[in-house]
């Protein structure tokens, strides 16, 4: 999608269609004590130009128009103006909204005006709980994000994309340009995450991944190395290899590396992301329904593998280190079994109890050569448990932590990516759950706590390096059709890392 900067008055832009966001600016009368206050309803067009107010005005003053989230509405032919089509846009109500809410509505108007058969359109940039800059980088994000379908391999596919946006903004000329560009690397590499997450595992192997990886990173100018199997075991990296050694498919040690001129020696930053290419469950094997979906369980690797396309091209003056254990965990002869004791990199050894507990697995061993590398801070990405969508839901990913300090840049890095992360506990009583009797842990702690258990095991790997775990099993995928993204994979993370990378060596 081009995407271009426009300071003209809205009612002057040439465009397919305009799209004004609309809010309830509904307030309460000014009642006494002894009276029921009575809601005086005010629906407001987000946009100081006289002419799209009055273009809207018969419509908004006939009450169709409520200011709803998403509600649409569309003119023809707006009167004064020279944009074809009017797209109001509810955005809610007007004291809450925020950069979250415009990214969105920025995704549902792609949506809405691609599923008509547009291919261009310029939206205005609301002045209301917003900075301008803000508001033009959240609009370019959504809007990104919103032209992504997940149909790829539909004979039948209409070709239905945006293929030019324009942004109408206020301000400072320079100031809102750079916010555009930096949006646009954002969105971009959030949706090369979840091109990545798509594709089917037969098209999406440990080996492609890491392909992939490596065209990216001679793209926008990363190091990177790959490393099969025998470079797993010269490395002693027995966790990783215990889920490797079901599959026919051979694994990958994807290695990304960013180390800008000029940047301090230390701190780096060490993502570490499980790519697990396709998840059977091993010999512990899943159920068949909806097993096909888990062809999903390397977003975290992909995820990683998109945050450094952005890094890289943003060239925040901070060294940063991906890993991605790439692999496919596999029912075979040569699977491992419950009950085994495997290993891992750091001389700690594993009871398998539940070979379907494979991503804290590879995790453990990609966390352990992350410090080995040189890694000061860590934070992992993985569809890790469903225990963490029974506790969260679709909404919120869990994030734990071992350093409030790293956890309170990461939760100012949320706020500004505008991703919805909640903070689990990290108690050491749940260590007692992942104690075994012929091993130092095992790799499930039981039924109850489970996501804090799963990140129990992997604190173990991390030990006193400030590390953060991102167990993205109920967000990475979404599973329904939203006004705002299509159903599939979502690249969650992807901005908040980016955003965290950017201020990394700040303090």
């Amino acid at each position: 999608m081009k995407t271009n900067l426009s300071l003209s008055n809205p009612a002057e832009v040439e465009t397919d269609c305009l799209v004004a966001i609309v809010l309830d600016r509904t307030e309460k009368d000014g009642a006494s004590k002894d009276q029921s206050q009575k809601d005086r309803t005010q629906v407001v067009i987000e946009v100081s130009d006289a002419s799209v107010k009055d273009a809207a005005a018969d419509v908004i003053t006939s009450g169709e128009v409520t200011g709803k989230m998403f509600e649409s509405t569309v003119l023809h032919h707006p009167a004064k103006l020279k944009a074809k089509r009017l797209l109001l846009l509810g955005g809610g109500k007007a004291n809450s909204f925020s950069a979250f809410e415009l990214r969105r509505l920025a995704g549902a108007a792609v949506r809405t005006l691609k599923a008509r058969g547009l291919r261009s359109f310029a939206i205005v940039a609301p002045e209301t709980g917003v900075k301008a800059d803000e508001a033009v980088k959240s609009i370019v994000e959504g809007a990104i994000v919103g032209n992504f379908d997940s149909n790829t391999y539909q004979t039948d596919r209409k070709d239905q994309k945006i293929d030019a946006l324009t942004v109408v903004a206020r301000g400072d000329q320079a100031k809102q340009q750079e916010a555009m560009d930096e949006a646009r690397i954002l969105g971009e590499s959030q949706n090369f995450t979840r091109d990545l997450v798509n594709e089917p595992s037969n098209h999406m192997t440990p080996t492609i991944l890491a392909e992939r990886a490596r065209k990216m990173a001679d793209e926008v100018g990363l190091k990177c190395e790959i490393y099969g199997a025998e470079k797993i075991k010269e490395l002693k990296m027995g966790a990783f290899w215990s889920v490797a050694q079901g599959s026919d498919e051979p694994p990958a040690l994807i290695v990304l590396r960013y180390e800008p001129a000029g940047a301090p020696e230390k701190p780096v930053l060490g993502l570490v992301g499980k790519g697990v290419t396709f998840d059977t469950g091993g010999i512990s094997i899943k159920p068949a329904d909806g097993m096909e979906k888990m062809k999903y369980d390397m977003a975290g690797g992909a995820t990683m593998i998109g945050a450094m396309r952005a890094i890289a091209l943003l060239k925040p003056k901070a060294k940063i280190t991906a890993i991605i254990c790439a692999t496919e965990n596999m029912p075979s002869g040569k699977a491992q079994k419950p009950g085994d004791v495997q290993i891992a990199m750091s001389g700690k050894s594993i009871e398998i109890i539940n070979t379907d507990a494979e991503g804290r697995l590879v995790l453990a061993d990609g966390l352990h050569y992350a410090r080995q590398l040189g890694c000061t801070h860590l934070i992992d990405a993985a569809t890790l448990t469903g225990a963490v969508v029974v506790a969260l839901g679709y909404t919120n990913a869990g994030v734990f932590a071992n350093d409030d300090a790293m956890y309170e840049r990461f939760s100012q890095a949320l706020s500004k990516a505008g991703e919805k992360m909640w903070r689990m506990p990290l108690d050491d009583e749940y260590k007692e759950q992942i104690r075994s009797n012929i091993a130092d842990i095992m790799n499930t702690g039981g039924r109850y706590g489970g996501a804090i258990t799963a990140a129990m095991f992997l604190k173990e790997f991390a030990e006193d390096t400030p590390w953060l775990h991102l167990d993205i099993a109920g967000t990475a995928w979404m599973e329904d059709q939203k006004p705002w993204i299509a159903k599939g994979p979502s690249g969650i993370a992807v901005r908040s890392l980016v955003e965290f990378a950017k201020d990394f060596t700040a303090g």
